[in-house]
């Protein structure tokens, strides 16, 4: 055998084995009740805001509760309340647009606002494939959410379809034709964009085209319609070119072929200020100037419109005031009022920059 500190290979070191450190028990009401000297259920009062306590009570308990580390169990007070305080924000969109649309994200930001002004917590579902719609369907009916508020539906949609089949608050950023009476928040796509064509042709287009995008929901479709209405018997089917997607790629594609079609035109009302931003670059790829050879006009005044270049001429969608707005009618549907009190059209103001 090898004395220490000789050359065998053998390794002396001293293996120490720790027990794992013991987990933290959670603290509970009984601790807190302790703590502060009264009872479990003056306890409960405070936790719950559910009864008279005295001021004194109510201070010693919130300074247990600060002490103790206690924090409610939500699981166990969502079966005793059945409300899961949470708001479920359904997206029927691809992922890439989720990310791409900055008026999505001004939607659910104004939406999160009102819910945390609650204590609500908001839960992002976003529909994008059949698997998506079955996934969503079987966790709406699960009872985890008290109501929704949904972006972009179709019409047809299931998802709409489950959320009547469960009487689930809801409330639709946007009218599809078959909403009926439940709650929605919109804007007049329509009027907005038949606006802003005529604003348009009064700069002295004559060859006015359209990017007309999502024609599958009512935003898409009722822009198109009042781009028809404006141009009146001057319409021109031939310069409508049809886009699945609110979406740069789908305005730079759409564009390239309105300007194979039709080489003069002089004029273009985009669907959305990303179609708008696509198309521009199209434009500039063809050699035409923006706004001397065309004018070009898109929808929402989003971040895409103070970005391009020249700025976009455009109408401004109150997109953080929809998400807000559509939110507030869910929760006061959750208390117990009805859908139908709630069907609100937001102003959308033309806000005229230079592409145009």
């Amino acid at each position: 055998m090898g004395s220490p500190g000789s050359s065998t290979g053998r390794d002396d070191r001293v293996l120490i084995v720790t027990s794992p450190p013991s987990r933290r028990r959670r603290a509970t009401v009984h601790d807190v009740a302790t703590e502060a000297g009264v009872s479990r259920g003056t306890v409960g009062r405070v936790i719950n805001g559910d009864g008279y306590v005295s001021a004194s009570a109510r201070e010693a308990i919130e300074a247990a509760i600060k002490k103790v580390g206690y924090v409610p169990n939500t699981a166990a007070r969502t079966l005793v309340m059945q409300r899961s305080q949470a708001v479920g924000f359904i997206v029927h969109e691809p992922h890439s647009l989720f990310l791409e649309d900055p008026n999505i994200g001004e939607i659910l930001l104004g939406a999160n606002t009102a819910l945390s002004a609650s204590d609500y917590q908001m839960v992002c579902l976003i529909v994008d494939s059949d698997r998506d719609t079955e996934r969503v369907a079987r966790y709406l009916s699960g009872g985890f959410v008290d109501g929704v508020i949904i972006v972009s539906a179709r019409q047809d949609d299931p998802i709409t379809r489950v959320v009547e089949r469960l009487s689930l608050p809801a409330a639709f950023v946007g009218h599809p034709p078959d909403l009926g009476t439940a709650a929605f928040v919109g804007i007049d796509n329509r009027g907005s964009a038949r606006t802003i064509t005529t604003r348009l042709l009064e700069t002295g287009r004559t060859r006015v085209g359209m990017i007309a995008a999502a024609l599958d929901r009512d935003s898409g479709a009722d822009r198109l319609a009042g781009f028809t209405e404006a141009l009146g018997a001057r319409f021109d089917p031939t310069l409508v070119e049809p886009v699945p997607l609110y979406s740069y790629r789908a305005g730079l594609e759409g564009m390239r072929a309105l300007l194979a079609r039709e080489p003069l035109v002089d004029g273009v009302f985009a669907a959305s200020d990303a179609v708008a931003a696509g198309a521009l670059e199209a434009l500039r790829e063809a050699g035409r100037s923006v706004p001397e050879d065309v004018g070009v006009v898109g929808f929402d005044d989003s971040a895409w419109a103070t970005r391009c270049q020249p700025p976009l001429s455009t109408v401004h969608q109150p997109a953080a005031g929809l998400g807000q707005r559509a939110a507030e009618s869910v929760l006061r549907q959750v208390d117990g009022a009805e859908p139908e009190v709630d069907q609100i059209v937001l102003e959308t103001p033309i806000v005229w920059r230079g592409s145009a």
